[in-house]
C-alpha cells in the first residue's frame, strides 16, 4: 500500500511528525516564490506549502502541479493557526501520481452550481465535491447507526430475492427480465417475503437493499432504482407496536449522527434536531383538516398527502416543537396486505413518518388472517393465483405482525 494518512488524522499536535499524504490538487495558490497546494482526500483538506528559497529543486516541481491533478506528498507537520486545520506541511518529497486533463469539464473546488447535464456527465467529477462525499459519509454513519439499533434489539438481519415472479402491489409498476426463458421482474418490495418470514418464525428481522420502480416521476423523491431499510416484527398488539420501534430507532440514529458526524453536517449547513418528547400520532383526517384549516390547502389525491401537504403539516408540527410526527390511518383501498381498521370501511392501519415536512418511512399493521386478506385482494382486483406462494404461509400459523 502506498503510505499515507488521511488528512483528518494529521492534527496541530502532530507538529514536527513526518507524514504522508495524498490527494487531488483542490485548489493552487502561487504567490511569487511561496505557492500553496491545498490537497483534499476522502476524509478532508490540508495545505501543503512550497518555499523556492527553501528547496528550489521541489518548488519546481510544484509548479509542474494543475487543479486536480492526483499528488504524494511527504514531509513535515507544522502547527499554523491561518491554514485549514491550523496545520500544515512543509513537505520533504512530492510526486505527481496522475496529471488531470485541462480544461477541467467541472470545478469542484469552488461552490459553482453545474447545471445537472454536465454533473451527470462527469459524475466522477461531481462525486469529487466535498458536500457529495459528506453524503455518502452520513448514510454510511446512519445506516451503521440504524443497523446497530436493530442489533442490538436481536433483529435478524436477512436478504431476500431481488427477482421475483410478481410484484408486492401488484399494478404494472414492475421492471420485466427474462429469467430462464420465463418472465420475472426485479423486485419492488421485500414485503411478501417479510410477511412470509414472520410465519417461519424470524419474528425480528430487517434488510437493507435494492428496489426498483417502473414509474413515471417529476420528483427525487420517486426514482427507478431505490434503497431501503426495511424491518418487519411479529407478536404485536397494533400498529401503534410498531410506531414505537420505529421512533426509537429514529431517535437513536439521529442521536448517533449528531454525535459521530458533526464535521459532515456542518459541511453541508445542517443543523440536526433531534426530537426529544414523544412524536405525536394523528388521524389522516385529522391531517387534511389541518391543512385545509390553517393553510386552505387540499391534496389533489384524497387518498394520499402530497409534497407540499407534507411540508406545510411539518411547519405545523415544528412551530409547536414536534420535528417529527406520524400520520395514521391512510384509506387501505391500495394496501391490500394492510390491516383496516375495525368498523371503518376506509382507514387502514397504515402510517407515515415525517420528519421536517418529509416522509421519512411508512409502515402499519399486515392482515394475518388470510380470509380477511384473501377478500381484500379480491375487492381490489388483484390475482390471487399470482400470490399463492404468499398466501400458502398464512395457512399454518401466522402471527400479528
Amino acid at each position: 500500500m502506498l503510505d499515507r494518512t488521511y488528512t483528518d488524522k494529521v492534527t496541530s499536535s502532530d507538529s514536527g511528525d513526518e507524514v504522508a499524504v495524498a490527494g487531488w490538487a483542490h485548489e493552487i495558490r502561487d504567490l511569487g516564490g511561496i505557492t500553496f497546494v491545498i490537497l483534499r482526500d476522502r476524509k478532508g483538506q490540508i495545505q501543503v506549502i512550497f518555499k523556492e528559497d527553501e528547496d528550489e529543486e521541489l518548488f519546481n516541481k510544484a509548479q509542474e502541479i494543475s487543479k486536480e491533478d492526483l499528488v504524494h506528498v511527504k514531509g513535515i507537520v507544522e502547527e499554523n493557526d491561518q491554514a485549514p486545520g491550523d496545520r500544515e506541511i512543509q513537505p520533504t518529497s512530492l510526486e505527481i501520481i496522475g496529471e488531470a486533463e485541462t480544461p477541467l469539464p467541472m470545478d469542484v473546488s469552488k461552490n459553482i452550481d453545474s447545471d445537472l447535464s454536465t454533473r451527470l456527465d462527469n459524475r466522477f467529477m461531481d462525486l469529487r465535491k466535498p458536500e457529495i462525499h459528506a453524503i455518502f459519509s452520513l448514510k454510511t454513519k446512519a445506516m451503521e447507526a440504524m443497523q446497530n439499533w436493530f442489533d442490538e434489539d436481536d433483529y435478524i438481519e436477512i436478504d431476500t430475492p431481488l427477482i421475483s415472479k410478481g410484484g408486492a402491489e401488484g399494478g404494472a409498476e414492475l421492471f420485466p427480465v427474462i429469467y430462464y426463458e420465463e418472465e420475472a421482474f426485479l423486485s419492488q418490495s421485500p414485503q411478501l417475503y417479510k410477511q412470509m418470514l414472520m410465519a417461519a418464525g424470524f419474528d425480528k428481522v430487517y434488510e437493507t437493499g435494492t428496489a426498483f420502480r417502473a414509474e413515471e416521476f417529476a420528483t427525487s423523491r420517486h426514482v427507478s432504482e431505490i434503497n431501503m431499510f426495511d424491518v418487519e416484527l411479529a407478536f404485536i398488539e397494533d400498529h401503534h407496536d410498531v410506531m414505537d420501534v420505529q421512533e426509537e430507532s429514529f431517535r437513536h440514529t439521529l442521536k448517533k449522527v449528531k454525535e459521530e458526524a458533526a464535521e459532515e453536517l456542518d459541511t453541508l449547513d445542517v443543523n440536526l434536531t433531534v426530537p426529544e418528547e414523544e412524536f405525536p400520532r394523528i388521524q389522516f383526517d385529522r391531517a387534511l383538516e389541518i391543512l385545509e384549516e390553517e393553510f386552505d390547502h387540499v391534496p389533489d389525491d384524497e387518498g394520499d398527502l402530497d409534497t407540499k401537504g407534507e411540508k406545510l403539516l411539518g411547519e405545523y408540527f415544528e412551530e409547536k416543537g414536534h420535528p417529527a410526527f406520524f400520520v395514521v390511518g391512510y384509506p387501505g383501498e391500495k394496501f391490500y396486505y394492510m390491516q383496516q381498521v375495525e368498523d371503518d370501511e376506509v382507514a387502514s392501519r397504515k402510517f407515515d413518518l415525517i420528519y421536517k415536512g418529509q416522509e421519512l418511512s411508512s409502515g402499519g399493521q399486515r392482515q394475518h388472517d388470510l380470509e380477511k386478506l384473501q377478500k381484500w385482494m379480491e375487492k381490489q382486483d388483484v390475482d390471487k393465483s399470482n400470490f399463492s406462494f404468499y398466501l400458502e404461509a398464512f395457512k399454518f400459523g401466522m402471527p400479528p405482525h
